[in-house]
């Protein structure tokens, strides 16, 4: 068959060239009386707008299924304008016509020759010349069968070439000639959906994606390989011998060019517009008919097949970026490569709870593309909780379900060192891509090969449809999930058996076919509603008591596991279930917890479970462990508290959000070329949505207010592959704190800061002192506000010290602070003495609990990365207070700074203020919740800079918190601890909880809030810089800095 159907498409090739020889273009007359078939139906509702969706589902150029025109819509032609050259050589066609195009929305400019219409017409003659011939292969008999008979004798009359001797009056005719031919031509879909066709108009199936933007020029080029600006490749593709000259059709749009390979349709670079774009010709462009193209990410050479025609190429990529991407173009502030965004909604959240929450609902609402990217990612964690929905928002399920309705999703997880992190990113990536082909996961950077040990990709975010952004500081991870109320007790439905004994892990029997050996911290596979597999639907049911775990799949198979019970559910009349399990006959719902359980699902009866498995954790105490066994405890709940987590993150919209996007983008794309793994179709580049969409918004995420926003983030050639690095995060601090006029609110996982151009090169701590020396010398009130962790958190035992990284972080901390000549306060006392403690103030977060009837307290881990100023400017993002995450050349970072455009009537230093509605709102809630005035509404929290607050009631709070929290369990860090020495005598001592319990329960009441004073003296006089001898020693400064 394959013998006969090549020996005929000879034949038709012959026949072919013999009918072009013989025929003249007059003779292929048009018949005006016959009827054209024309696709365009009037009565048809036309849908110009093609679904961004497709760019994913290309063809090769020259497949009939390739979707290229709209359908339904015609396509108008206007010649407006020739020009007439000269030139040395005997030239036959001197005119070179330029014709506009319209199609539905879209509108462009080709340059043609006559010859290329002559060459046109003799490609379609060909192709009506085969279609006549039954040529017995599938395709050629499919298309035929697509083809009506009496189409295929159709051809419009093609204008005689006598162009050298008309004269000027003359061309107004040729003009409506060449349109009359190429209108007539677009009627007839044999020849409207040919490739010659659409190549000779410059589309493809780029060309009309409404998410795409204007339609630019494009084109068949010769690119040049090379020109990428990788570290550590420096010689690969740059030196003469290496170049490959490959064709490629080159597409330009508004904010990026990118080309594409013919054969298969697939896009195969993606070159992003930047400050640095640039256009060059002549010598410059290095080659004869060259273009060069210059930006941040790479140096992008093609040739033309004429001086004319480069010339045509590179003035209308300049003049079409110009016009269509100016924004794109430009320095911004700070240095960011993303302009400021007037007009867009923007959200903010306290803790995770109503982050996970609307996240859930976003992705839920996903069409096309769901971007994520996390220093870390947990798949079975849940997202709306208490768990009332079986697993319907757990994170690897949601996210199957969307990609099982054919969303798009790409995840970028960062790739650590193993032996230095144990996050286990490697599972994280295996987990997502068994679930679904629509998901894509890659992690970077390959450490040897790109030579980076020392930074992380550290930003987080979640971009829906890239019109809907999430950023801020958490992942998706354990840990990660926490409400207001901060609770250090999980008992939940982990309930042992009352009539048996706990049974140690040594004590466990044998179990038949059993291969593993019980972890020798005795962690246990916890009965759970919510087990492996999304689909199993919760295995509770009417009447059923107990589940046998044996029989759940992905929970149990042939492990030991404790003997637990299950027992019905107790849930108000109005909750049709929840994911609060309880005994009836258990002591522990009686006994409760000093702190309530309350949600805003309701008042849940009986213990309530929110964290389950690995989720429930104090990292300080000890680190995660078999993160494969998601749902198995690795702490006992019975002895040890949770370590609350608190948090802030972000959402935008619009213009904001996509410009969001478009740095997830750069990265996706700058991973897939540096790792060769990535390179396969199966990994597709990734293309930014144009700006002038952003505001057709089809989700807008509840409770968002007006406001503008600019995207910031630290980035540089080994994290975005760009060839200067930018720190316009670090950039807005400064310029924020050193122009607030009233108050900064900062919350950070880190303070470490004031530059010695040494160790530490960041600013921030230098302005903050430079502004308060400044409000010092103009005698104004103004005010510092600092909550940091009262502790680093790395796993270690403080009651001996903590480790050595734990000092380490402690020791910058300190030196930040208030320890040297190059503190904050160091640099505060020469000139204004110990007036400084009117200026600023320095906290943590602490809690307690009672957990299996007795007592217990933990600090609340701040992981938040956010400065409030003037009630009217915020920064949230992913970047912390040290030169990691803001000199821009290590950690890669992302934030939004918000500047308010609604305000509301408030109250500052006693005068009547216009604050921000969202910075001011962002502010009272985070006061309230640290200071107990969410259940209190007596504690006025409105002026955050009268003396009667900062002193009466944030200062007072704190002392007194910590004072009681010292007196009650003797807790670290404690400023009664200076030396080693002393540390053991602190410890060695009970506290009132062990004494007198009762006494210990009525001092606990006096507590407000979670809000504590920070000892500034805590081991002041040791040295906390690791020793040299240590692990911790020999790896360099810039690893804690």
């Amino acid at each position: 068959t394959r013998l006969i159907s090549s020996s005929l498409k000879g034949v038709a090739t012959d026949i072919s060239h013999h009918l072009m020889e013989s025929l003249d273009t007059s003779e292929l007359h048009y018949d005006v009386e016959e009827e054209v078939d024309a696709d365009f139906d009037p009565k048809a509702p036309v849908d110009t707008r093609v679904p961004f969706r497709a760019i994913y589902e290309t063809k090769g150029f020259k497949d009939n299924d390739a979707r290229v025109l709209i359908p339904n819509v015609p396509i108008k032609f206007r010649v407006m304008d020739v020009e007439r050259f000269k030139s040395s050589s005997k030239v036959a066609s001197p005119n070179l016509y330029t014709i506009e195009i319209t199609h539905g929305p879209f509108t462009w400019k080709v340059k043609r020759k006559h010859k290329h219409f002559q060459d046109l017409h003799r490609e379609l003659v060909t192709y009506k010349t085969l279609m006549r011939i039954p040529i017995p292969t599938r395709s050629h008999t499919i298309r035929r069968k697509t083809i009506k008979r009496e189409e295929a004798r159709q051809m419009p009359n093609l204008p005689r070439s006598s162009e050298t001797t008309e004269r000027e009056d003359r061309f107004s005719s040729r003009r409506k000639q060449l349109e009359d031919y190429l209108t007539k031509l677009l009627k007839m879909p044999l020849y409207r959906n040919y490739h010659a066709t659409l190549e000779f108009l410059e589309v493809s199936q780029m060309s009309f994606i409404h998410d795409l933007g204007p339609k630019g020029l494009e084109g068949m080029v010769m690119k040049r390989s090379g020109g990428h600006r990788i570290p550590g490749l420096n010689c690969c593709g740059q030196g003469k011998v290496c170049y490959r000259w490959s064709k490629r059709w080159l597409v330009v749009k508004d904010s990026f060019i990118m080309y594409m390979k013919q054969d298969s349709g697939a896009v195969s670079f993606v070159l992003l517009v930047d400050k640095e774009f640039a256009i060059k010709m002549g010598k410059e462009a290095e080659v004869k008919y060259g273009v060069r193209i210059d930006t941040l990410t790479r140096t992008l050479i093609f040739k033309c097949a004429s001086y004319r025609h480069a010339l045509w190429w590179g003035q209308s990529i300049q003049e079409f970026v110009k016009k269509h991407g100016k924004n794109f173009l430009k320095d911004h502030r700070y240095g960011s490569y993303a302009a400021v965004q007037e007009n867009t909604l923007a959200k903010w959240y306290v803790d995770s709870k109503g982050y996970f929450e609307d996240v859930a609902d976003a992705m839920e609402d996903a069409k096309d593309e769901i971007f994520i990217t996390d220093w870390w990612l947990s798949p079975e964690i849940f997202l709306k909780r208490p768990v009332v929905e079986g697993n319907r928002w757990r994170l690897d399920c949601l996210l199957r379900r969307k990609a099982q309705q054919g969303v798009k999703i790409f995840v970028m997880l960062y790739k650590e060192v193993e032996l230095a992190l144990g996050i286990n990113s490697e599972y994280s990536k295996r987990t997502l891509m068994r679930l679904h082909s629509n998901i894509k996961v890659i992690r970077h950077p390959d450490h040897v090969s790109s030579t980076v040990y020392l930074w992380a990709h550290h930003e987080k975010l979640v971009v829906i449809d890239q019109s809907v952004a999430f950023i801020g500081g958490i992942d998706f991870a354990y840990g990660r999930w926490d409400d207001n109320e901060h609770r250090l007790t999980d008992i939940g439905s982990v309930q042992r058996t009352v009539s048996s004994p706990v049974i140690s892990s040594n004590e466990l029997p044998n179990i038949k076919d059993s291969s593993e050996d019980i972890p020798a911290d005795g962690s246990f596979e916890e009965e759970d509603d919510q087990n492996e597999s999304c689909d199993l639907p919760d295995p509770r049911s009417p009447g059923e008591d107990t589940v046998d775990l044996s029989k759940m799949k992905g929970i149990g198979k042939s492990k030991r596991f404790l003997r637990l019970s299950r027992y019905k559910h107790l849930y108000r009349p109005h909750l049709h279930s929840a994911d609060s399990v309880s005994s009836i006959d258990s002591e522990e719902a009686k006994r409760g917890s000093v702190r309530s359980l309350v949600t805003d699902v309701g008042e849940l009866i009986g213990d309530t479970k929110f964290w389950h498995g690995k989720d429930y954790c104090n990292f300080i105490l000890k680190d995660w462990i078999q993160l494969d066994k998601p749902f198995a405890d690795f702490i006992d709940r019975y002895k040890t508290p949770r370590m609350p987590w608190h948090d802030i993150g972000a959402v935008v919209h619009g213009r904001a959000a996509r410009d969001i996007a478009r740095h997830f983008i750069q990265r996706w794309n700058f991973t897939k070329i540096v790792k060769p793994k990535y390179r396969s179709l199966s990994y597709p580049f990734l293309l930014p949505k144009s700006h002038t969409t952003a505001n057709e918004l089809k989700y807008r995420v509840p409770d968002s207010v007006q406001t503008t926003v600019q995207v910031l983030r630290s980035a540089a050639d080994w994290s975005t592959g760009i060839k200067h690095h930018e720190e316009s995060i670090h950039n807005a601090y400064v310029d924020v704190i050193a122009k607030s006029q009233h108050y900064i609110f900062i919350e950070n996982q880190f303070f470490i800061s004031c530059a010695d151009n040494r160790a530490v090169h960041n600013k921030i701590g230098d302005a903050i002192a430079q502004r308060i020396l400044t409000a010092y010398r103009e005698g104004k009130k103004y005010r510092v506000y600092v909550l940091i962790p009262l502790l680093p958190g790395f796993e270690g035992d403080i009651s001996t010290g903590g480790g050595n990284a734990i000092q380490a972080i402690m020791y910058f901390n300190y030196r930040t602070m208030c320890r040297g000549d190059a503190s904050i306060i160091g640099q505060l006392r020469p000139e204004m003495g110990e007036q400084w403690i009117n200026y600023i103030t320095f906290g943590g977060l602490r809690t307690h609990a009672e957990l299996n009837n007795k007592l217990v307290t933990e600090l609340i881990y701040i992981h938040s990365k956010m400065l409030i100023a003037d009630d009217n400017t915020v920064i949230i993002g992913s970047a912390n207070i040290n030169d990691r995450s803001m000199l821009g050349k290590r950690d890669s970072e992302m934030a939004v700074i918000v500047k308010d455009t609604e305000m509301v009537p408030s109250v500052m230093g006693g005068q009547e203020y216009m604050a921000g509605k969202y910075a001011l709102n962002l502010r009272l809630q985070c006061f309230k919740m640290v200071l107990g005035g969410l259940s209190d509404p007596s504690i006025d929290v409105q002026d955050p800079i009268s003396d009667r607050f900062f002193k009466e009631v944030w200062i007072a709070t704190a002392a007194r918190n910590a004072t009681i929290y010292e007196k009650v369990f003797r807790c670290l860090p404690s400023d009664h601890v200076r030396t080693y020495a002393e540390l053991r005598e602190y410890v060695a001592k009970p506290g009132l909880e062990s004494e007198d319990k009762a006494r210990a329960v009525e001092e606990l009441k006096k507590i407000r809030g979670f809000l504590v004073q920070f000892p500034f003296y805590f081991l002041a006089s040791e040295n906390l810089l690791p020793s040299a001898a240590t692990k911790e020693g020999m790896v360099p400064t810039e690893v804690w800095t």
